[in-house]
């Protein structure tokens, strides 16, 4: 069995379905509950069985009720418990034959095999049709999706998205930055955009080889920290946490656990960051994305602002 990496789902032995959110799973399974099995579910899986997806608020105050033996920053699930996991690369085949848009999509990226997948609903059965596509390319392919994402919009193969979508996005995510530079900066991600009417994003993740080097725990924090610093490596920038490595006297990883500000900056560029510091080991980490809307924390582009 492959590890359980960011962005497989797990379910368990009652049906439950949770989304893998981080790469430190080698004893217990870092997720967040996604759909519970009830009986005035709106979502129903090939099997009949209906299902309501939780959002996050619900989703901790359901594991606090009723399994608070996996309650934390994460719910953790002993792998006793999960009897089966999910993964997006492996069930693509099937995904792309019940749905002729994500096909076109694996064919517009021409990747090779086992480098992309698909989760959320699709993964999981549960899609319905306001489903998004929630594509998943791991390791250096991120990259070639990337550039096939931004020709396939530049040439008219599939569709950017309508200032409605922007403004939608904007008002879920609530960033603490204003809506135009929100999406100054989401523009040049080419990260999303629209496929027949249908959104769908690509979700970085890394490959298995590459799974011993991500951040994991928790620091020593040291408390509420604005920097000013120049991005040293954005590689890694897209991943989950988004990891920008930089040049301050102080900070030496900026790490944001939140998709809003995920490819926010490029190698070179001088970033503005607000969020909690961190101790690990010898080197201090500024943390954005503390609380699930990250509220008070930031991280713009002040190159990008100032062109």
């Amino acid at each position: 069995m492959d590890q359980v990496r960011l962005r497989d789902f797990v379910e368990d032995e009652d049906g439950l379905l949770y989304a893998v959110s981080t790469y430190d799973n080698s004893d217990t399974i870092g997720c967040v509950l996604r759909y519970v099995p009830e009986d005035d579910g709106e979502r129903v899986n090939p099997e009949g069985r209906r299902y309501t997806k939780y959002d996050f608020d619900d989703a901790y105050a359901f594991i606090a009720r009723n399994r608070p033996q996996y309650a934390g920053l994460l719910h953790r699930i002993p792998y006793r418990d999960a009897k089966k996991i999910l993964k997006p690369e492996r069930e693509l085949t099937r995904i792309a034959r019940d749905h002729p848009r994500v096909r076109r999509l694996i064919d517009l990226f021409g990747l090779p095999a086992g480098s992309v997948g698909c989760t959320g609903s699709l993964l999981c059965q549960l899609d319905n049709e306001t489903s998004d596509i929630d594509m998943v390319i791991y390791g250096k392919e991120w990259f070639r999706a990337q550039r096939w994402v931004r020709d396939g919009i530049l040439e008219g193969k599939i569709e950017g998205l309508s200032p409605d979508m922007w403004r939608k996005i904007y008002n879920k995510r609530r960033p603490e930055i204003p809506y135009d530079h929100f999406v100054l900066h989401e523009l040049r991600k080419w990260n999303r955009g629209q496929i027949e009417g249908t959104y769908f994003d690509i979700l970085y993740t890394r490959s298995y080889e590459d799974l011993g080097t991500a951040p994991s725990g928790k620091g020593t924090v040291i408390g509420k920290l604005t920097i000013e610093a120049r991005v040293t490596n954005a590689s890694l920038a897209f991943d989950n946490p988004a990891v920008y490595e930089v040049e301050h006297p102080v900070v030496s990883r900026v790490l944001s656990f939140t998709h809003t500000y995920s490819g926010q900056a490029f190698k070179g560029e001088i970033i503005e960051a607000r969020g909690i510091c961190e101790r690990h080991g010898n080197e201090a980490w500024l943390i954005v994305g503390t609380t699930r809307e990250a509220r008070g924390e930031y991280i713009i582009s002040k190159t990008l602002l100032g062109k």
